[in-house]
């Protein structure tokens, strides 16, 4: 019977922690969002300073990650980009749809001073979210693992 207190303990032990970890992926998917829309606005100022190539090309070139490869390859099809997230608030979906409508727009030079103005804001928002995923993901880890101690206390 003891044996089956610890096999019950354990697994109740490692549901908590996972469901931690689960409730942790929403910070998670926001940090993978705003680092690969960072990385996506370096590599297109660097495509409007030197190569200079079709926008279409451009899109199809790399490979995107997460949530942002989604919206992603949504504008490559549509030439519109929509971001229903839920770890988005309303303010961040308008400024994506804003830098969105400007890719391809005007000149290399409008272009490269939007967008260079566009990277201090979302390498501040990689970096919070960064930040963010890591106390949020260690807290809700944390939570699950006592929250399953706990009830091992009161099952035993």
């Amino acid at each position: 019977m003891f044996w089956l207190k610890i096999v019950v303990a354990a697994l109740t032990v490692a549901f908590s922690t996972a469901l931690g970890h689960f409730l942790a992926g929403k910070y998670r998917a926001r940090r993978l969002f705003f680092s690969e829309f960072a990385r996506f606005n370096e590599r297109y100022l660097s495509e409007l300073s030197y190569e200079r190539r079709r926008l279409s090309a451009f899109l199809r070139e790399m490979p995107y990650e997460g949530e942002f490869e989604k919206s992603l390859a949504e504008f490559r099809e549509k030439r519109e980009a929509s971001f229903p997230f839920s770890f988005l608030t309303k303010e961040e979906r308008a400024e994506a749809q804003r830098y969105f409508q400007q890719l391809g727009r005007g000149d290399a030079r409008t272009q490269s001073a939007f967008f260079s103005a566009q990277a201090a804001r979302l390498n501040a928002l990689r970096e919070q979210s960064a930040r963010e995923a890591k106390a949020r993901g260690e807290l809700y880890l944390k939570l699950g693992l006592l929250a399953g101690l706990a009830l091992v206390v009161l099952i035993l």
